[in-house]
């Protein structure tokens, strides 16, 4: 399993960078091919620049946490299904993933503006939930029942991601490189794989993970949002 960017976050990014004038439309449409993206994107573009559109953010919703989202409820719910979903909110225009035939498309829905974790507070959190992780599965013999999650809490300086397009922020392509490394270990770390797990070991994992499961949410949807950028 690569650690990489949730698909949403450079699609977020690399939309971003074009609408701000950093990259042409024909690098983020090879982007968006090399991710295997499909979904009429040269329409979707001239869309969200005709409706004024300046930046284009991440959502990552999951039951109980609608994070990244504004409303209205029927795109939170199509959000919700897709786990994860774009805005612009200023413009009004939100996108969600609709996978057809092993691709991935893109649909235009109604989306209000929203509110996103601050960059400083999400990577302070992320830190912090890191440590109180680690010390818990340490406490749960991880080494012994998933050595490679106990090598990745030993290696997050490693660079875990592309270089991002022009124009965003390095603090930002720092703080997503945590989230995706993140998120990887929780992945990891939940995925038993012909182990022979209680059930009740498997809560008391899943306890021990979801502070940096909620963590690692909040670095992305910062991290690949430009309205919770810092100035440039």
């Amino acid at each position: 399993m690569s650690t990489r960017l949730p698909d949403a976050g450079l699609v977020a990014w690399w939309t971003t960078a074009w609408l701000r004038g950093h990259v042409v439309a024909d690098q983020v449409l090879d982007a968006l091919r090399w991710m295997g993206v499909d979904g009429g994107w040269t329409a979707l573009l001239a869309d969200l620049r005709a409706a004024g559109a300046t930046g284009v953010g991440i959502a990552l919703p999951v039951e109980g946490d609608p994070l990244g989202l504004g409303g209205p409820p029927a795109f939170n719910a199509l959000a919700l299904e897709s786990g994860s979903a774009l805005v612009a909110g200023e413009a009004g225009l939100g996108l969600w993933q609709d996978e057809v035939d092993a691709s991935t498309w893109w649909r235009r829905a109604e989306a209000a503006p929203r509110s996103v974790p601050d960059v400083g507070e999400a990577d302070r959190g992320l830190r912090l939930a890191l440590t109180t992780t680690a010390n818990a599965l340490a406490d749960l013999d991880v080494a012994r029942w998933r050595p490679e999650v106990a090598d990745e809490l030993m290696d997050l300086r490693r660079p875990a991601l592309r270089p991002p397009p022009r124009g965003v922020p390095p603090a930002c392509a720092q703080l997503a490189a945590g989230g995706a490394r993140a998120a990887r270990i929780v992945a990891l770390a939940m995925d038993d794989d012909g182990g022979a797990v209680s059930a009740s070991e498997v809560e008391v994992r899943r306890a021990a993970l979801l502070p940096l499961e909620r963590a690692s949410r909040r670095a992305l949807v910062a991290a690949c949002s430009p309205e919770a950028w810092p100035p440039s």
